[in-house]
């Protein structure tokens, strides 16, 4: 489905809502949009336990200038690509925050692909399941969905124009946490195979988680997406599992990593914890560490007169030494 017939298809061609009303589920038209769109997985997804839920769009500021969308009970996973104009063979899997509760729409997802796109870099924003909603294994329905992802732009890289030994990870505050994990866990086996896609490499070429979740730890964790992903009462196995400072191997790919040092919802120790694990199984790794930018700082106008309004061209010019652009 291209962008216009899913747009239309949609019928969210119209302004946006206002503040706070829900919408079925769908690619979402606004400032940016997709080019295509298409789900994760061939019918249901995987463990699905009530098939009575519905996803929800959340308009939480409707200001055109910096909008704030998120979705909610993601029955249908699926990625929404923006395609590179002169694609130089890279991509990236983007996974957007929202504590594992939601999953936000613009400044980390719709906002940022088009910057890649427009550096030739395809972008995939993946729209993840929830640990909250009815599904069985619930705590790593997300990483499922990544690795799934993953998958998937390999599997159809001859359409989108992309080298499949280039595809890279990024993710921001619990989709940091996905990231990460991602980076970490790319083959633990999490679903059951569905077709071809399956028999290919799940492990991203390099990872950027950006103010990351990291650590399941309650002396730094972020509670409330620990809550979300793990519950209350997790035990030591489970929260281990779900630490990807704690399941780093000398397969984890070269990350980059970034986080504002006035960070007061998620503590800067994720990415400290994340970057000394990394450093110990000498994995390669560049962290930057920015005095100003709080949490969920995005890119752009957002961060701009911030020190973190460097950290995407920073990325660029470590993922070119990478080898990401080729």
């Amino acid at each position: 489905m291209d962008r216009r017939d899913l747009l239309a298809a949609a019928g969210l061609t119209g302004p946006l809502l206002p503040l706070a009303a829900r919408a079925a589920a769908a690619p979402l038209a606004g400032p940016t949009a997709p080019d295509a769109s298409f789900p994760l997985w061939p019918g249901d997804a995987p463990g699905l336990l009530d098939k009575g839920f519905q996803g929800h769009v959340l308009v939480r500021n409707p200001d055109p200038t910096f909008p704030d969308r998120a979705m909610d009970h993601i029955r249908t996973p699926r990625l929404d690509v923006f395609r590179a104009k002169n694609p130089n063979g890279a991509a990236m899997l983007v996974m957007p925050g929202g504590g594992y509760a939601r999953v936000v729409v613009d400044k980390e997802g719709y906002e940022l692909a088009p910057w890649l796109a427009a550096r030739g870099i395809t972008a995939f924003v993946l729209f993840y399941r929830l640990p909250g909603d009815p599904w069985k294994d619930p705590s790593n329905v997300a990483l499922a969905d990544a690795q799934r992802a993953m998958r998937l732009i390999r599997h159809q890289a001859p359409k989108w124009k992309v080298d499949p030994s280039r595809v890279g990870a990024m993710g921001f505050s619990a989709g940091g946490h996905l990231c990460a994990d991602l980076a970490t866990r790319f083959g633990r086996k999490v679903y059951e195979s569905v077709d071809e896609a399956d028999a290919l490499d799940a492990r991203p070429m390099l990872a950027a988680p950006t103010y990351p979740v990291v650590s399941m730890d309650p002396a730094f964790a972020h509670i409330g997406s620990r809550n979300q992903l793990i519950g209350k009462d997790a035990s030591t196995e489970m929260a281990v599992e779900h630490s990807p400072e704690r399941q780093v191997t000398a397969q984890t790919p070269p990350c980059f990593l970034c986080h504002a040092e006035d960070d007061t919802t998620v503590p800067i120790q994720n990415t400290l914890a994340f970057r000394a694990a990394l450093k110990a199984a000498k994995i390669p790794v560049e962290t930057h560490l920015f005095e100003q930018g709080g949490h969920g700082f995005g890119w752009g106008d957002r961060t701009k007169g911030k020190p973190a309004h460097l950290w995407p061209e920073l990325f660029l010019s470590w993922a070119k030494g990478h080898g990401l652009l080729g």
